[in-house]
């Protein structure tokens, strides 16, 4: 196979991305090291990886409890109304999430999926409280675009983005009789 084919280049990205999954605080010098190549290899890989939005971000893995934050689950069905142009735009502006942090709300991950529900959403709230008043919000905000919601609590995270939670054993205070 040749040393820049299509196919090495994007086994080579697939390689330092999984680095950078495992810990994105890695040097350079590091990646470059487990994935057996040069430093400006893996820099170059970075930066055009960066440049056409494969990594359009960075972020760290945070254990809620200890920031007291709870973590929250929406999902949402939405109607059989036909979504208008604002009602995109609402949400490609990000309005929801931009109002909702002014109760102390951080949206983690939101995502359009297939399936029984058309929209997940996962945020951080200071209570059950504060997380309640925001799915008020997101009706009020979509009313008529939303068929049912359904807010779930977080009880305990074992894996995020391929990292166990370094407290695992916690998991076990669940279940006692066990």
């Amino acid at each position: 196979m040749a040393k820049n084919s299509r196919k090495q280049i994007m086994l080579d990205e697939i390689r330092i991305v999984d680095q950078l999954l495992k810990n994105a605080n890695k040097s350079i010098n590091e990646i470059a090291k487990n994935c057996g190549f040069s430093r400006q290899k893996v820099w170059r890989i970075i930066k055009n990886l960066e440049r056409n939005n494969t990594i359009w971000g960075y972020t760290t893995i945070i254990d809620e409890e200890k920031q007291n934050k709870k973590s929250y689950v929406v999902l949402i069905k939405r109607s059989s109304n036909p979504l208008t142009k604002e009602i995109i735009e609402r949400i490609t502006k990000r309005e929801i999430s931009k109002k909702a942090s002014k109760i102390g709300i951080k949206t983690l991950t939101s995502m359009y999926t297939n399936g029984v529900y058309d929209w997940i959403i996962h945020f951080t709230a200071n209570n059950l409280k504060d997380a309640k008043r925001f799915v008020e919000d997101l009706n009020k905000t979509y009313q008529g675009y939303i068929e049912e919601i359904d807010l779930l609590e977080k009880m305990f995270i074992t894996e995020s983005y391929g990292i166990q939670n370094p407290e695992i054993n916690k998991l076990k205070d669940f279940f006692p009789d066990i």
